[in-house]
C-alpha cells in the first residue's frame, strides 16, 4: 500500500455571494475538484500550484483538518479524519505561518515536552535531538525563548518539533516563506539530507520554485482543483517547449549565422559574437564540437530553463474538462 493514497478527493465549500443590496445568494465553490493520487514511501513530492488552486485545502484534508466531501484518502493506511488521533503519531505538520512552539519557552522545554505529548523513549528523543541538532544548527538558541528567536531560528525549531517523534510523514506549508537567504540554505540542505535518509516521505507545498527544484524529484501541479501535471520537473519543461540554452561567446562573428543539427539558433548578442542555441536533440558535446569547427571559442555556459516561467505558462494553458 502507498504511504498516500487519494482517489476522485473533493472539497466542496457553500459561499454567499451579494446579489443585490440587501440580498445574498449561497454558491457552492469546488476547491478540490476530483484528484487521484499515489504517493510511496520515501518520496519527496513537490505539490504546487497559483493561489485558491486547492493545495492547503489539500493538506488540511490529508492531515485530518478538515473532511472530504467526497471521495477517499488514506495517509499510512489511515483515514485522516476518522482515525485522526493515530495518524498525529505517524506524521509531522510544518506550516510556514502557524507555529507548534510554546512561545514563552525555550526550545529545550518545548522540545521536551513535545517526548511526552507523543510519549518517545527517551533514547529515540535524544537521538533525533542530537541529530537535528547537529543538521540544524540549534545549539546556539536551544535556551532562547521561542519569542526571541529569528524566524529562520524558529523555522529550525518548528522542523525539529515535527520530527522528534519519528513521523513516516512529513507535511510542509511554505516552509521557507520569508526568510533569508543563509536560513533558506539550511532548511533545504536539512530536508536534503532527510529525504536522502529514504525514512520519511515528504510533501512540500510552496511558492517557492527554488525548493522543489533543489528538493523534489516528483513534481504534481494543481489548478482550479484538478492535478494538470504529474512528472518529474524534465518532463514539465518537455511538455511545455523550454530547452536548456548554450550560449557561446566566439573571438570574431561568423559571416553567417551557423546551422547546427538537433540546436537552432536561438539569438544572437554583441553584434554576432555571442550565440545562443536551444538544445532539442543535440548534446552540448555536439553543439561544441559543431562550432569549434567553424570559429574559435573564447568562452561556453549552459543555461539551465527557468520553472517559473515553464510553471507560470502552464498556469495559462486551460485545464482539460
Amino acid at each position: 500500500m502507498s504511504v498516500i493514497e487519494l482517489s476522485d478527493l473533493r472539497k466542496e465549500f457553500t459561499v454567499r455571494v451579494k446579489t443585490g443590496r440587501l440580498r445574498r445568494q449561497k454558491r457552492t465553490v469546488r476547491a478540490v475538484d476530483g484528484i487521484d493520487l499515489r504517493v510511496e514511501r520515501g518520496e519527496m513530492l513537490g505539490y504546487i500550484g497559483p493561489n485558491g488552486a486547492g493545495k492547503s485545502t489539500t493538506l488540511k484534508m490529508l492531515t485530518g483538518v478538515l473532511m472530504p466531501s467526497a471521495g477517499r484518502a488514506t495517509v499510512c493506511g489511515l483515514r485522516p479524519v476518522a482515525d485522526r488521533t493515530r495518524l498525529a503519531l505517524r506524521i509531522g505538520v510544518v506550516f510556514g505561518q502557524r507555529s507548534q512552539l510554546w512561545w514563552d519557552l525555550p526550545l529545550r522545554d518545548t522540545f521536551a515536552l513535545l517526548r511526552h505529548i507523543y510519549r518517545v523513549p527517551a533514547a529515540e528523543h535524544a537521538a533525533r535531538l542530537a541529530r537535528c541538532r547537529g543538521l540544524l544548527d540549534l545549539d546556539g538558541f536551544l535556551d532562547t525563548p521561542v519569542r526571541q528567536l529569528s524566524l529562520g531560528q524558529r523555522m529550525r525549531g518548528e522542523l525539529t518539533a515535527a520530527l522528534l517523534h519519528g513521523p513516516e510523514v512529513l507535511f510542509l506549508d511554505e516552509p521557507t516563506i520569508g526568510l533569508d537567504v543563509v536560513s533558506k540554505q539550511a532548511v533545504r540542505g536539512f530536508l536534503a539530507e532527510l529525504g536522502r535518509a529514504g525514512d520519511t516521505t515528504l510533501v512540500l507545498t510552496t511558492h517557492d520554485l527554488a525548493d522543489i527544484e533543489r528538493l523534489c524529484e516528483r513534481l504534481v501541479v494543481i489548478d482550479h482543483g484538478r492535478v494538470v501535471h504529474d512528472g518529474s520537473i524534465a518532463a514539465l519543461h518537455r511538455r511545455y517547449g523550454s530547452r536548456r540554452m548554450v550560449v557561446a561567446e566566439l573571438d570574431a562573428a561568423l559571416p553567417a549565422p551557423p546551422a547546427l543539427p538537433g540546436a537552432p539558433l536561438h539569438r544572437l548578442e554583441a553584434d554576432g559574437r555571442r550565440l545562443v542555441f536551444a538544445l532539442e536533440s543535440a548534446s552540448v558535446a555536439e553543439v561544441v564540437a559543431g562550432l569549434a569547427g567553424l570559429a574559435t571559442l573564447r568562452d561556453i555556459s549552459i543555461v539551465e530553463p527557468d520553472i517559473e516561467e515553464v510553471v507560470a505558462r502552464l498556469y495559462r494553458t486551460p485545464a482539460d474538462g
